[in-house]
């Protein structure tokens, strides 16, 4: 068998799940460890690299970090159903525990390079791509057509669950950077910007067009149905501060989640939530689905919509075949709000300006660098393939200044950097480490919310609350610090099987190398996406086989080990951003 590279960044960074499973690769476990010891800025710093929100996703963060979260899979004994660290609203709490000395740690951008960059849109992959590039010295400038940055997250997500003071402050960290700023500049011909000579373009315009429903009485209810997007942005900006009595919110996603709620603030008697799909295979978050469900919104499953019901010019009802019975019913409504997914729309990119577009109405880009095949164009976010999420949004801006830096000294973009990778060991004794150990038996803590009678009475008082000082210290202590990782040197170790009578987990194992190494373990290793870590040069010829699935890196083969063949170091991995580290020759010259 296969002996494990631990020289490999790939190796160690598959065991942290939740910094594995992040699509910026947010190193999770460290600034969770520094929250536990007050250090709130560094804390956000350390989020501020990667994810570039902290504030903004410790609130609305699609959370790809908690299913992977190893606490979810080592809890059965505690808990009838395991849940994960709250490693997204830890973030909220390093960004709102932060202090004023937090500007001091920004960094000043490095000198101008003479070159120009246009990013279109100010949504989060477009000012993920600005701020990348602006600490490198390029001069950008974002264009969007409203008059305050943030994207679809400003217009789209309601204040109750995003105060507009974090958006502000976090998009003023990235403008504060020496990017200029063109509001109210929507770009109409991608032909006349290219004609201003920048040297390169990114296309940050998410998908800003909602999917419309067009069924029987579509045309004469006109007045009372709304694309949910688009009232979202109406709600944002103050232009709908009232709805209908009765309210049918058609959707299964993140979206409809967001409209029902927010149509129950402006004075809904009555809201409905019908969906096709059954309600396991919605696409909005677990979490986004009971908060509505909290709020007394029920959610009607396996409902397709038929027609909009009307008399007299007035919508006054929705009509349904349930999926299961064909039974056909009418749910009485006044206004009908349509959140049935978004589509992207380009008709300010001229079809003759360079860049092909597939059927799908999308740019065909390489999948990598995010280049269009005008080589100095770039999409990225809901613009690049669809609608996703922040975080992945915030993911594609980073890649895409680096395929920007690259391509503009001269070098490959389908290439990508290495990250900054290193190892380090905690020890501090015989049987001491520079972090805490000790496994919490707590369970999930869960956040705090405003009394229902003052949330539900405003759109813009926010419902969670945030975890107090204690409450974080709490939950951050359920961390497993899978980031401090159990190395194995074979050249000390003895086989005297300390390690494997002292794990807790049964995880580890000295057997015959060979075939059917995972059905041979002390405790089978069965999820088959998780590594063993397997290492030989031992003096018998066996291998050490541990299971990485179910660790709990709780340190006790370290401490237990006679000859120091196991230790507990520190696992960082650093993506590499724009500028001199990701480049072949970082003391390249400027291309002229």
């Amino acid at each position: 068998m296969q002996w494990t590279d631990t020289a490999n960044p790939a190796t160690f960074h598959k065991v942290v799940d939740c910094q594995w499973a992040c699509p910026a690769h947010t190193p999770v476990p460290e600034y969770i460890r520094l929250i536990a010891q007050g250090r709130h800025d560094e804390a956000y710093w350390v989020n501020w690299v990667s994810n570039v929100f902290p504030g903004v996703l410790g609130r609305t963060c699609d959370r790809p970090c908690e299913p992977a979260c190893r606490r979810g899979r080592v809890e059965e004994k505690q808990a009838a159903k395991p849940e994960p660290v709250a490693i997204c609203r830890l973030k909220r709490v390093a960004a709102d525990s932060k202090t004023d000395e937090f500007r001091a740690m920004l960094p000043k951008p490095a000198a101008r390079n003479g070159k120009r960059v246009a990013c279109v849109g100010a949504g989060p992959a477009s000012l993920a791509v600005a701020r990348d590039l602006a600490l490198a010295g390029y001069a950008v400038t974002v264009f969007d057509g409203e008059a305050k940055p943030g994207g679809f997250i400003r217009t789209q997500i309601p204040r109750f669950r995003l105060p507009e003071r974090v958006i502000d402050e976090e998009c003023g960290y990235i403008l504060g950077l020496g990017v200029a700023w063109r509001p109210g500049q929507r770009v109409d011909s991608m032909k006349a910007l290219l004609a201003e000579g920048y040297d390169a373009v990114f296309v940050g315009c998410g998908a800003p067009r909602g999917r419309d429903l067009n069924l029987p009485g579509r045309d004469a209810t006109r007045a009372q149905v709304h694309i949910g997007i688009a009232w979202l942005s109406s709600v944002s900006f103050g232009h709908v501060t009232a709805v209908q009595p009765r309210v049918v919110v058609l959707g299964g996603g993140n979206t409809a989640m967001d409209c029902c709620r927010s149509a129950r603030r402006l004075g809904a008697r009555s809201v409905t939530v019908a969906v096709r799909s059954g309600y396991a295979q919605m696409k909005a978050s677990p979490w986004e689905k009971e908060d509505a469900e909290h709020e007394g919104i029920p959610i009607l499953d396996f409902h397709v919509p038929l027609a909009f019901e009307h008399a007299e010019g007035r919508l006054t009802g929705m009509r349904f075949r349930k999926a299961q019975t064909g039974e056909e019913v009418v749910i009485p409504c006044d206004e009908v709000l349509i959140a049935v997914g978004q589509e992207n729309a380009f008709p300010w990119i001229e079809r003759d300006a360079g860049i092909v577009f597939g059927d799908d109405g999308l740019p065909v880009l390489d999948k990598a660098s995010f280049q269009s095949t005008l080589p100095h164009v770039f999409f990225g976010g809901d613009a690049a393939f669809g609608p996703k999420n922040i975080i992945t949004a915030v993911a594609h801006g980073h890649e895409a200044a680096v395929s920007i830096d690259r391509l503009l000294h001269g070098e490959p973009v389908t290439q990508r950097p290495p990250p900054h990778v290193n190892l380090v060991s905690q020890k501090m004794g015989i049987h001491e480490w520079s972090y805490d150990n000790a496994i919490s038996l707590d369970l999930r803590s869960k956040v705090p919310w405003a009394a229902a009678a003052e949330a539900l009475a405003s759109i813009k008082v926010e419902v969670e609350l945030g975890f107090d000082a204690a409450t974080a210290l709490k939950e951050a202590q359920r961390c497993l610090n899978c980031d401090v990782q159990t190395v194995f040197a074979p050249k000390l170790c003895i086989e005297c099987d300390a390690c494997v009578d002292i794990c807790p987990m049964d995880c580890i194992t000295f057997t015959d190398d060979g075939p059917g190494l995972r059905e041979r373990l002390n405790a089978p290793a069965l999820n088959a996406d998780q590594d063993v870590y397997v290492a030989g040069g031992l003096k018998t010829g066996r291998v050490m086989a541990k299971d990485e699935d179910v660790c709990l890196h709780c340190g006790l083969c370290a401490e237990r080990c006679p000859t120091g063949a196991w230790d507990m170091q520190k696992f960082m991995l650093v993506t590499a951003k724009a500028g001199a580290a990701c480049r072949d020759h970082a003391t390249r010259k400027e291309v002229a």
